[in-house]
This record gives C-alpha cells, sequence and structure tokens, in this order.
C-alpha cells in the first residue's frame, strides 16, 4: 500500500467515527504526520463542534511545523460556526495537505485549496476519492442539491416477498439484521412510510441500540388523505423526534385538525394523480433540514420513488425463507417494466452478511454520490 494510501486510510476510519452526528456537516477525519509517524489525529464529532483538522493540530503541537496534514475533505477557508480550518493549518507550519476531495460546498469549493497554495503549502489531492466520496454521499447529495439522500430499506425472503399473503412479515430477518437497521435509524435523519404500512403493521419507527438509547428519527407518515389513526403508537410514545404528516390539500381538515392536537406536525404538499407529489416532498424535507431519509414503506411507496428516480440507494435484506403465494407483497409493487431492457440496473455493489440473512446494498444507476459530485464540479 502506497504511504498516502495508508495515511488517507486512517483519515477516513477517523472521519467514520462521527457517522450520523455531524449532519449537516460532512464527515471528516484528518493525520498530521512527520517523519513517517503520526503526531496527531482528529475528526469532526458534531455539527457546531472542532474540525477535524484543529482538533489534530492541536494534538500535533509544536509537531505540525513541517508536517503533513492527510484530510478525506477539503480544509474549509470561510467562516462558519468555526473558524477557516485553512488559517489555522497555515499557521501551525504545515508544509503539504493530502485531500482525498474537493469540498463540494459552494462556500468551499476549491477556495480552500487556493489559500493554502498562496502561502505557500503545497496540495495534493485526489487520494482515494472514490472511498471519499462515497464515505459522504449524503453530505455530498444535500449540499449539491438542497433534497436529502434517500435510502429505501427492505427485507424480503428469497422468493423476493416482504410478507405473507395475510401481510405477516414479523420477524423475516433475524436479530443481527435487525439491529444493523437500528444502528441505520439512529444515523438517519428521517424515517419514511406510507400510511398502509401504519395501517397493517402500527409501527413505533425508533431507533433501539443494543447498548442502550438512541436517536430516533424524524417519522414521515405519507398519507394523502390523512387516514394516520389517532391512536397510532408513533403519534402517541414518548420520543424527542416529530410526528410528520405528510399529506395534500385533499385531507378533510378535521382530521388534520386531531393530529395537529394530537401533536402531530402536518406538511402539506401538492398533490400528482390524487397522491403527495413525491419529488415536491423531497424539496421541503430538505428545506426541513433532512439530510438522510430512510425509507421503510412498501412496495407502492418504494416502487413510485423508483419511477421517479429519487431514490439514491437500495439496502436490502434477503432473508433464507419461502413464502409464495400470489398475493404476497413485494418490495416494488406497481405496474413493473415490459422488458428486462427496461429494469433498473442497481451498481456498485456491496453484499454484506447477517447470520444467515443476506444484505445487498447498491446505487440505482445514474444515482450515488459520484454523480452529485461531479455535478458540483461542473458548476
Amino acid at each position: 500500500m502506497a504511504v498516502d494510501d495508508r495515511f488517507m486510510w486512517a483519515a477516513l476510519d477517523l472521519a467514520r467515527r462521527g457517522r450520523g452526528k455531524t449532519n449537516p456537516n460532512p464527515m471528516v477525519g484528518a493525520v498530521v504526520v512527520r517523519d513517517g509517524q503520526i503526531v496527531g489525529t482528529g475528526y469532526h464529532r458534531a455539527a457546531g463542534e472542532l474540525h477535524a483538522e484543529i482538533m489534530a493540530l492541536q494534538k500535533a503541537g509544536e509537531s505540525a511545523g513541517g508536517a503533513v496534514l492527510y484530510v478525506n475533505l477539503e480544509p474549509c477557508a470561510h467562516q462558519g460556526r468555526t473558524g477557516p480550518c485553512v488559517d489555522a493549518i497555515i499557521s501551525a507550519g504545515i508544509r503539504k495537505v493530502v485531500a482525498a476531495m474537493e469540498d463540494p460546498n459552494p462556500l468551499v469549493c476549491g477556495r480552500g485549496f487556493q489559500k493554502l497554495r498562496e502561502a505557500g503549502v503545497k496540495v495534493e489531492t485526489g487520494v482515494l476519492k472514490e472511498k471519499a466520496c462515497r464515505l459522504n454521499e449524503v453530505f455530498i447529495k444535500q449540499i449539491t442539491t438542497g433534497r436529502p439522500f434517500v435510502i429505501v430499506k427492505s427485507a424480503v425472503t428469497a422468493d423476493g416477498k416482504i410478507a405473507t399473503r395475510t401481510g405477516r412479515s414479523r420477524w423475516i430477518t433475524g436479530e443481527k439484521a435487525r439491529a444493523f437497521v437500528h444502528r441505520l435509524r439512529n444515523n438517519s435523519d428521517a424515517i419514511a412510510v406510507g400510511v398502509d404500512t401504519v395501517l397493517q403493521d402500527d409501527p413505533r419507527l425508533t431507533a433501539r441500540l443494543e447498548e442502550g438509547g438512541g436517536k430516533d428519527p424524524q417519522r414521515i407518515v405519507i398519507d394523502s388523505r390523512a387516514r394516520l389513526p389517532i391512536d397510532a403508537r408513533m403519534i402517541n410514545m414518548p420520543s424527542r423526534a416529530a410526528t410528520v404528516l405528510a399529506t395534500t390539500a385533499a385531507a378533510p381538515p378535521d382530521k388534520v385538525k386531531a393530529l395537529q392536537e394530537k401533536g402531530d406536525e402536518v406538511l402539506t404538499v401538492p398533490g400528482r394523480e390524487g397522491r403527495v407529489d413525491l419529488a415536491e416532498l423531497m424539496v421541503k424535507l430538505g428545506e426541513r433540514g433532512v439530510c438522510q431519509l430512510l425509507v421503510e414503506g412498501g412496495g407502492t411507496l418504494n416502487y413510485s420513488l423508483l419511477q421517479a428516480g429519487l431514490i439514491d440507494k437500495v439496502m436490502l435484506f434477503i432473508a433464507p425463507l419461502i413464502v409464495g403465494g400470489r398475493e404476497s407483497p413485494t418490495a416494488f409493487d406497481g405496474s413493473g417494466v415490459a422488458g428486462l431492457d427496461e429494469a433498473w440496473h442497481l451498481e456498485d455493489l456491496e453484499i454484506k452478511r447477517y447470520d444467515g440473512d443476506l444484505l445487498l446494498i447498491g446505487y440505482p444507476r445514474s444515482a450515488g454520490p459520484e454523480k452529485y459530485a461531479q455535478e458540483a464540479g461542473s458548476r
């Protein structure tokens, strides 16, 4: 492994420690290296806290003079909640900065590198860029489009069913897979389902971690006519996260009022063919500060999102079960395609195993972080 790769991997590993805590900021890790030895490390722990570069420089102290700084994202050159990192890097006497990628944030986007070079600091970019893009895929999508990064998660049997013909789905996957899903919820800003899922399963949609605690995501119920029951568990339990009804003007005002009185937030979205316009919903969720949206809906919602080109990532658990049945629902119901040449392709596949369950991760063609990074770079 090349020296630069080795230290950049260290920066990426540090950055991952901030997963689920840094939104709307990116995950960033930094490593200060002098004479081939790491003398300082840092990572961005949460929005508003020290940036990774500042933490690493503080730990390095006087050893930062003449050292090399490895960081997975271009250091900032603007004043946010904290001061510009490039000023601290220059003041510390860093002689060279090795970065994985340019920051797609319009407030940065090359300005950090430019300021470093003007101060006589050598800059090298592109080391493990693809890995860095993948790590910050949520940030890249949100900062370049203003919309959330949409992950569709579903659990299916070996024959592709998400429930039996009677609607029973507990539990398709085992304990380890379900524990992973709760961690995924904990790292998400919001979780969305269609109202039919609420009517069928009455889920809580909370993040229950094995070690205890967990940060509940906002719960978004997509429900064009406000059929969400007043006694639904998600609006009758203690949680710091809001339950949001995403509905249309067709919803009965008295039912909307009753839900609001129960503490439900109501988000009125333009309708499209009698349903919530999902593209408009994504715009509104972006305005609410949702960076990562996890969708745990049924086949109808999943297919509608797929048709609209709104899915960035698919996470499909496949359990070693066969239930059969023409009426058993699938993860992507709807009209479907007429020929395989019209099918959506999942790319950049990754497969993980959780006991007997397999997790298939893929990106629908034309989605993924590289797409948004390239769009940002072409502006």
